[in-house]
């Protein structure tokens, strides 16, 4: 087993332990994580570019999912970053500043999804149920207003669970048992009772992810009655094709986000491991699979694909 390589002052910082128990792990980490980082980053780059550039695509749909690509950019860009420098330096010291940033700004942007994702559904449930009043209900103000009732949301609920969790005393304790700060790590550092605040945290999950998910599971009970009145085969496929993508990115982000709090305070090496895997996998997989799910029975966004590098390559060749 590695030793923590500790250059940091206790009390001015933290220790990320991250996989460092796992030094075998940690190095084939290394290389997935910067390959899967960099597609991420790629993927959903190029789901804003194109929502952006053709008028096709300027939808209430296309509005949302530019949104949750810029919010899943910033969502692993928190985490992996850190993480990636930290397994190259061998150095896994966070700044006390730095950590409880970390903490706001991940816990920020996966409350935000969360709402996000809801609003996703609602637009689809207008658009299957109400296919005449779409473009009457879904007007771009609303859908700017839900969008920033999403944001507003999730980073107040960030807000509220940040200061509570750095209140608490940790007398001398300061290895985070993860490869970033979250909550439920830093509450295992209290020398103190923290039953208020994870009552606290499990009520905010209540409002933020199960709230959010009743809704969701609404809205797909309403689409899936609609879809079976569809006299047309072609048509159920199209509503099927594009609800059934939205619905795996709901599977995957809230299957893995909700089952990490069954690991909120792991005893054993192994159930330490499978929490942090759990942890990487919605804080990095399901962004980087989220263009792709979307995308990949989606006429319009490749004919956005071929109508962009069409136009680089007459720019090239009128250079030439």
């Amino acid at each position: 087993m590695r030793s923590l390589n500790i250059t940091t002052h206790h009390n001015n910082g933290f220790i990320l332990v991250g996989f460092s128990d796992w030094p075998c792990l940690e190095m084939a980490l290394l290389v997935v994580i910067s390959i899967f980082y960099i597609v991420t980053l790629f993927r959903n780059s190029a789901i804003i570019i194109l929502s952006l550039l053709d008028p096709k695509l300027h939808t209430p749909m296309y509005f949302f999912l530019a949104n949750l690509s810029f919010l899943d950019i910033c969502y692993t860009t928190s985490t992996v970053a850190q993480m990636l420098k930290n397994i190259q330096s061998h150095e896994r010291s966070i700044s006390y500043v730095g950590c409880i940033a970390q903490l706001f700004i991940f816990l920020s942007l996966g409350s935000t999804e969360c709402v996000l994702l809801s609003i996703m559904a609602f637009d689809r449930y207008v658009a299957i149920c109400h296919p005449l009043r779409y473009t009457v209900i879904m007007h771009s103000q609303l859908c700017q207003q839900l969008a920033a009732v999403a944001w507003i949301t999730g980073f107040s609920n960030s807000l509220v669970q940040t200061v509570l969790t750095s209140l608490f005393p940790r007398c001398g304790q300061y290895q985070v048992e993860n490869f970033f700060c979250e909550v439920p790590a830093m509450l295992q550092l209290s020398c103190v009772d923290t039953w208020v605040n994870e009552v606290e945290m499990y009520a905010a999950v209540v409002v933020i992810k199960v709230i959010p998910l009743g809704l969701i599971l609404f809205s797909y009970i309403n689409i899936v009655r609609a879809v079976i009145n569809i006299q047309s085969s072609e048509g159920r496929k199209k509503a099927f094709n594009t609800c059934g993508s939205h619905l795996l990115v709901v599977i995957m982000f809230y299957g893995s986000a909700i089952s990490g709090y069954a690991y909120m305070a792991p005893k054993s090496s192994t159930a330490k491991l499978k929490g942090k895997l759990l942890a990487l996998f919605y804080g990095l997989i399901t962004p980087m699979l989220n263009p792709l799910i979307y995308t990949l029975r989606n006429k319009d966004v490749k004919e956005a694909m071929k109508k962009v590098l069409g136009r680089e390559q007459e720019q090239g060749w009128n250079l030439d």
